[in-house]
């Protein structure tokens, strides 16, 4: 067992899937990761083994068929699927984040439909903010909803879909001013809308096309999509929770959870690049000694573990504080910030101690070195979640002056 980024009082189930979950990794996903990912390649039957697993219901509640789990276990156990290969990790947090959001915010019929089917598996969830021209300013969404009779139609154009291909159940947000007069604040007036949809690419049902994958730098093997919508019509009955003008706080619940789970993926990419490092540092041979005993090596090594420890310890206090009730908010975003930061420079480091080996696509490291980039600016930049802490530190220690 390795002796970084331990998790202390975790109880023997917790310990029993993380095990679990480790071997999946060791055995199943490290020895293809790379040659799917040089392919990108959608890994279908670690996506398969995951199922069996019963990961995809790990937070699901116990009635509606799932494990009944904590979000500590969850972003553990992201933290060995990214250790791994980071995009499976991608692939289990969308369909999460949407279980997430039906099981908090969800009608009772939603909840009755969904959960059961997304703890097989069997319905595979994808969650859609971002659009072509917005980025992190989820305000100046324009994609609407409006009521027709028992309906609404929905046009607009989404982007960066992650799962957007092989999902089945998609968590939109959308502008809706239906009830909600002139000059009402933006985030007051938005709707998450649950759209079911056939998996694959092209016009996926009437009125919704999912154009194709994003060729994209890392993060492959996962189909990353646009979405368009052009007169989609969804029933009032998913509307997510029966009312609208609810979506924006929605899908915020949902983030903050997701934020926890991408400094899980970083945490995992961090520990991948340190093993990777610190094993070749002691294979490889300088000046008549291994390159590990060059104290400027042992230095970097050092530096690597400490941030990984790091990392680690304050994903897992934000995984906490929500597990406990809390509003969690300042620590997923310092988690998120810091992990995400630390796994990059990690990364490089155990590029750098590769040398040019580092650069050919026969060494791992280059894969990560490829992946790291995305943590940085995948649920909310680096700047954004500055700017989440920052707020949030002034009202903790408002001047009482």
């Amino acid at each position: 067992m390795a002796r970084l980024a331990q998790t202390a009082g975790l109880t023997d189930i917790q310990q029993e899937i993380l095990a679990t979950v480790r071997d999946f990794v060791d055995k199943e996903i490290l020895p293809v990761a790379t040659e799917l990912e040089h392919r990108d390649e959608y890994p279908t039957q670690i996506v398969e083994g995951l199922k069996e697993l019963g990961l995809f219901g790990l937070m699901i509640p116990e009635e509606y068929g799932g494990l009944g789990e904590s979000l500590l276990t969850y972003a553990l156990c992201v933290e060995e699927i990214a250790r791994g290969w980071m995009s499976v990790s991608g692939i289990i947090n969308t369909h999460f984040i949407v279980a997430y959001m039906l099981k908090q915010h969800g009608t009772q019929e939603q909840k009755d439909t969904f959960l059961p089917r997304m703890a097989l598996g069997e319905v595979r969830g994808a969650f859609s903010m971002s659009e072509p021209g917005l980025g992190s300013d989820v305000s100046a969404i324009t994609s609407k909803g409006v009521k027709d009779g028992d309906e609404y139609v929905l046009n607009g154009q989404k982007m960066w879909l992650t799962n957007g291909g092989t999902s089945t159940l998609v968590a939109v947000l959308c502008r809706s001013d239906e009830g909600h007069p002139e000059g009402t604040a933006p985030h007051k007036s938005m709707t998450t809308f649950l759209v079911e949809k056939e998996p694959g690419f092209g016009e996926v049902r009437p009125g919704l096309t999912i154009p194709g994958k994003i060729d994209k730098m890392g993060y492959k093997g996962v189909d990353t999509t646009e979405l368009i919508m052009d007169g989609l019509r969804i029933p009032a009955n998913r509307v997510l929770g029966g009312t609208t003008g609810r979506g924006f706080y929605q899908m915020m619940d949902g983030v903050e959870v997701g934020r926890v789970n991408v400094a899980a993926r970083g945490c995992g990419v961090a520990q991948r690049a340190f093993e990777l490092g610190v094993s070749y540092a002691q294979q490889r041979h300088t000046f008549g000694k291994p390159i590990a005993q060059h104290q400027a090596i042992q230095f970097k090594l050092a530096e690597m573990a400490t941030k990984v420890e790091a990392a680690h310890a304050m994903m897992v206090n934000a995984a906490r504080k929500k597990d406990s009730g809390e509003r969690n908010d300042l620590e997923a975003g310092m988690a998120k910030y810091l992990a995400s930061e630390y796994c990059k420079e990690v990364v490089e480091d155990a590029f750098r101690i590769h040398g040019g080996y580092g650069f050919s696509k026969e060494y791992e490291i280059e894969r990560l070195y490829r992946e790291a980039p995305m943590l940085l600016i995948g649920e909310g930049t680096a700047e954004i979640q500055k700017m989440i802490i920052g707020r949030r530190l002034l009202e903790e220690y408002r001047f009482q002056g």
